[in-house]
């Protein structure tokens, strides 16, 4: 049986291969692996499926520190690049008094710089799904691999990440408009849309004028504490969260699309796939850390505990 997204897979079989930055966040309290498509990466991972990360390191001990905290996390580094002349990518990372996090993104490291080649070519082309964000088009070399390997990919999530000033409408619009799938918060959402001139009243009618804008089937529109919203075709489902004690929200979306994406290609439920990923973005979010470890298990107690 295949879930919502018709790939006719058990979710064990079905690979993904997540494309774009990684890095070391700085936190006061000392440095964690992160960057958005490693952190989605590592929780398909955690979930059982055959996720890949494709990106670039720098020929430099945080490069190396990196490679070895994803072995050790059960990702290979085969399809990880490690370049010569630019550096491991870092960012500062500050909290407010909410748990809510802004960045310093360093410009111009390794991940930048991310060159296409055959071995990339045939692991997205050999794929099911292709996961890509927004961050990794604020550069040329990226970018211009990024749009090869969206057209031999076979489903495309592009998941939207604005991170000022690292950003430009016409390459967002561009990125949305091959997307099978869009994933974006809600106010990425009223961002986009107002810089195309329109405004409503409701978030149903924000999602259904991107949906139209790009022609995707599926948009999917986190919206913090109160949950997200999940549009299939005509249809909208949709959870109001779960009540947790913030620590901090560094990757909580992240895992909340991992998630989701291993949900919708396991079920044909798509309630349960929202309602199951909001789960796993709240656990996040209450824990230290954007890539917490803990099994489905533990989130289904989480969904309904005793």
């Amino acid at each position: 049986m295949s879930g919502v997204f018709s790939i006719n897979k058990p979710a064990e079989k079905i690979s993904v291969s997540c494309f774009g930055e990684v890095l070391w966040d700085y936190f006061a309290s000392g440095k964690r692996l992160g960057g958005a498509p490693l952190n989605v990466c590592l929780r398909l991972k955690g979930l059982g499926v055959d996720a890949e990360m494709l990106s670039a390191v720098g020929a430099d001990a945080l490069g190396e520190e990196l490679l070895n905290d994803m072995t050790a996390r059960g990702l290979a580094r085969d399809f990880v690049a490690v370049s010569p002349s630019k550096k491991t990518s870092v960012v500062e990372v500050s909290l407010d008094a909410s748990g809510s996090a802004s960045y310093e993104i360093v410009a111009d490291t390794a991940w930048d710089n991310i060159a296409l080649t055959p071995a990339l070519i045939e692991r997205v082309s050999s794929c099911d799904i292709f996961v890509f964000g927004s961050l990794v088009g604020r550069s040329h070399v990226s970018l211009q691999t990024l749009r090869k390997l969206i057209e031999v990919a076979k489903f495309n999530v592009f998941d939207v990440n604005l991170r000022k000033p690292h950003y430009h409408l016409d390459t967002l619009l561009e990125l949305m408009n091959v997307a099978d799938c869009i994933k974006l918060n809600d106010d990425e959402l009223y961002e986009i849309a107002g810089a195309l001139g329109v405004e409503f009243d409701s978030l149903d009618e924000y999602i259904e004028f991107i949906a139209d804008k790009t022609n995707t089937t599926y948009i999917c529109v986190t919206k913090g504490p109160h949950g997200a919203q999940l549009k299939v075709g005509d249809k909208n489902y949709y959870n109001s969260g779960y009540v947790i004690d913030v620590v901090d929200t560094v990757g909580a979306g992240d895992s909340f699309l991992g998630s989701l994406i291993y949900q919708l290609c396991s079920t044909e439920d798509a309630q349960y796939a929202i309602d199951f990923a909001c789960a796993v973005g709240a656990m996040v979010a209450q824990s230290h850390g954007a890539t917490p470890q803990f099994s489905i298990e533990d989130v289904q107690q989480f969904m309904n505990p005793a």
